[in-house]
């Protein structure tokens, strides 16, 4: 008689290879679903950031020029291809998801401030609650079917230092001998550098263009400029405020407000005369004067006053002060020795190599150390020349052509040259650099950094 089998549950193995290969198969599941889900998502995320950036970036600089419903439609115009619809969905950046606002550099928060050009955040977003999650491939087989993904970007303006204060040009700078340059000055040039020797450079002054390898000096170059060396930096600038120039200038023959200083009224304008003298005080007879220049009571105070010389036509403006107007025309600016201009613009379309000029004497901007108020700006469609005792107090040049000087010895303190061609200045100058202050009505074009 055959006697059963009984059977063990306990001990008996039979099948647990499918049991342990049915936990190994989940374990190689999830894995392989963080893997790819996970690779997906950080994918997907860095496609919204990159889009977050280049928004926010068209935003900041359309909001420059027009109102925030522009700036906003730029931006998600911008990223119409980045985030295709099949793969973000409809809603993964919005018109609330572009704020702007100002940026706390000692905080790092961005404050919301609709009326604001300074700054801007952007927030691009794959959720739920927008009905556009990042969906998983693998990972739903285990019950988690989507990720939230969201990301935000932040940019802000700001002013380079060396279109404050500073020699900027996208030719050469070329500056001679025994020059001495203050803590916070700058030297730049799009090209290189190039200078002869005994030149002294401050702790905190920069000397910088693309490659400092092309720093043009004697072979005991470093030897004989103190500082220099540590001055040295690399970079690139856009001029953004030469592009702005032509458009700057041409504002001023209708009187805009966007462009005038706080000295002139806006709207209004006067044609100058030869003939009348609106700034001259009533008790006053009038000049008898060189019927061919001008003095300072042709002008009209607080105006934007304007001169047509038509064709290659040239005018000289005498010795004297010349102080809160602005001064438009398409002529050839020559300035007699002892012009001294406070809280004026000057602007001419005049195209010469030396449209705005003068053989000596010519002070931009008021002697005051460094006080608030009566600096002066130059500028023009051609060049500047200024053959010797230049001085320069809170003063500033633009200049699409070349601006070559000759300054006087201390004659330099809060200084801006911006010029589309080169700046070539001569010995003996000491740069002073005012920290800003005096220079409030300097012309400046903001650039765009990440900050956040």
């Amino acid at each position: 008689m055959l006697r059963s089998k009984q059977f063990n549950w306990a001990s008996d193995e039979d099948g647990s290879t499918t049991i342990l290969s049915l936990f190994l198969f989940l374990i190689a599941l999830i894995l392989g679903g963080l893997a790819i889900d996970f690779n997906k998502v950080i994918s997907e995320r860095t496609q919204l950031q990159v889009a977050a950036d280049s928004a926010a970036h068209a935003a900041l600089y359309t909001r420059e020029k027009n109102g925030s419903e522009a700036a906003v439609a730029k931006a998600l115009e911008t990223v119409t291809d980045m985030l295709p619809e099949s793969q973000f969905g409809s809603t993964a950046l919005m018109t609330t998801d572009v704020n702007f606002g100002v940026w706390d550099k000692s905080e790092l928060t961005f404050l919301e401030n609709a009326d604001s050009k300074t700054a801007v955040r952007v927030q691009a977003m794959m959720k739920q609650e927008r009905d556009n999650a990042s969906r998983n491939l693998l990972l739903r087989l285990i019950g988690q079917d989507t990720f939230d993904v969201g990301v935000e970007s932040v940019y802000s303006t700001y002013f380079p230092g060396c279109f404050t204060e500073g020699f900027v040009a996208e030719e050469v700078v070329d500056i001679q001998s025994n020059n001495s340059f203050t803590n916070g000055f700058c030297i730049h040039s799009n090209q290189y550098v190039s200078m002869n020797q005994n030149n002294f450079f401050e702790p905190g002054t920069v000397v910088s263009m693309p490659n400092v390898e092309d720093l043009d000096i004697p072979k005991s170059g470093f030897d004989k400029n103190d500082g220099l060396q540590t001055a040295l930096r690399g970079g690139k600038y856009r001029l953004r405020l030469l592009n702005q120039l032509p458009d700057i200038i041409e504002s001023f023959w209708s009187a805009k407000a966007e462009h005038l200083p706080p000295y002139v009224s806006p709207g209004y304008y006067y044609d100058v005369d030869l003939k009348e003298f609106p700034g001259l005080p009533p008790d006053e007879p009038k000049p008898k004067g060189n019927t061919n220049s001008l003095n300072p009571y042709h002008f009209e105070p607080n105006t934007v006053n304007r001169m047509s010389c038509g064709g290659s036509g040239k005018i000289t403006m005498d010795a004297g002060l010349y102080e809160q107007f602005v001064f438009i025309s398409d002529c050839e600016v020559k300035f007699s020795n002892g012009v001294i201009l406070e809280d004026v613009v000057i602007a001419t379309t005049d195209t010469g190599a030396a449209s705005l000029n003068s053989p000596q004497g010519l002070q931009i901007g008021r002697y005051d150390n460094c006080a608030p108020g009566g600096g002066a700006t130059l500028m023009t469609l051609g060049g500047f020349r200024a053959a010797s005792s230049l001085s320069v107090h809170n003063g500033q040049i633009l200049a699409i052509g070349d601006i070559d000087f000759a300054a006087n010895a201390g004659g330099v303190k809060g200084a801006s040259f911006v010029s589309y061609g080169r700046i070539d200045g001569t010995s003996n100058m000491d740069m002073g650099y005012c920290q800003n202050s005096g220079m409030e009505n300097a012309y400046r074009a903001p650039y765009f950094r990440m900050v956040n």
